[in-house]
């Protein structure tokens, strides 16, 4: 997958719903189409959010003639979690106690607060505290199997945590000893649970895997989901998927 086969596809997703709808349509794993609907919605929140928050008070007139925030989020294409946190914030509620009604909606002060808070936790599949820590999940799933994959090839290892503190920048996995793969000496793997897209590699790249080139030395990146095929290269750096890791379980 390029680029723009990336982008035609992430075009096609714009409610939770696409998701699946797509996944029987086109037989694509349901899990990558996730990953890749939440890649545009939080790439596109970030661009629009200062947009979004200078209407608030036309929005928060609709939601007090009677608009669910749910509708609102909708007719935006915006996050309901975060249209609901700017809508709410406009009209005098502190953002603590906003997340506190978004991890428990009844808290909220009144009934008409308690249901659409609730109805935009249901919504969310990706601000919402179980959007979230789907994303968290995956991530630790991510780096369980990056080091079960070096475990089983008895390859000695620190992880990120141990490590914390020693360095500016830490991989997930940095290797006691280098070791050659394909011909390219190896030092550190870094574990990435989600897609590769050219946005996704090239921010990667510049907070990440170049200052990793350079404390560390050569390494591999590993996009569990895969990666566009013209991404963003960087001097000894090899950028995987999840197929790699199956063709090469024997050093």
């Amino acid at each position: 997958m390029n680029t723009q086969e990336y982008n035609q596809l992430a075009n096609k997703l714009n409610f939770p719903s696409d998701i699946g709808k797509l996944a029987r349509d086109s037989n694509i794993n349901r899990e990558l189409l996730l990953i890749i609907y939440t890649q545009r919605v939080t790439r596109d929140s970030t661009r629009r959010y200062y947009q979004v928050k200078n209407r608030a008070s036309q929005l928060l007139a609709q939601w007090n003639r009677g608009t669910s925030l749910v509708q609102i989020a909708r007719k935006e294409l915006f996050p309901p979690v975060l249209l609901s946190l700017i809508l709410l914030q406009q009209d005098g509620i502190p953002r603590k106690d906003f997340w506190k009604y978004v991890r428990d909606p009844q808290t909220a002060p009144d009934k008409r607060l308690k249901k659409e808070i609730f109805d935009v936790v249901r919504e969310d599949i990706i601000y919402s505290p179980a959007g979230m820590d789907v994303q968290f999940q995956r991530g630790k799933k991510g780096e369980a199997r990056l080091c079960e994959w070096l475990d089983r090839n008895n390859l000695a290892y620190r992880t990120e945590e141990d490590i914390r503190g020693e360095y500016q920048k830490t991989p997930d996995c940095l290797l006691d000893k280098p070791i050659m793969i394909d011909g390219m000496e190896i030092h550190w793997f870094e574990s990435k649970a989600n897609f590769g897209n050219a946005h996704e590699v090239r921010r990667n790249n510049k907070k990440q895997i170049v200052p990793y080139t350079e404390i560390f030395g050569p390494g591999i990146v590993v996009y569990w989901f895969g990666h566009v095929s013209d991404h963003e290269q960087v001097d000894g750096v090899r950028v995987v998927d999840a197929k790699y890791f199956e063709k090469n379980l024997e050093l």
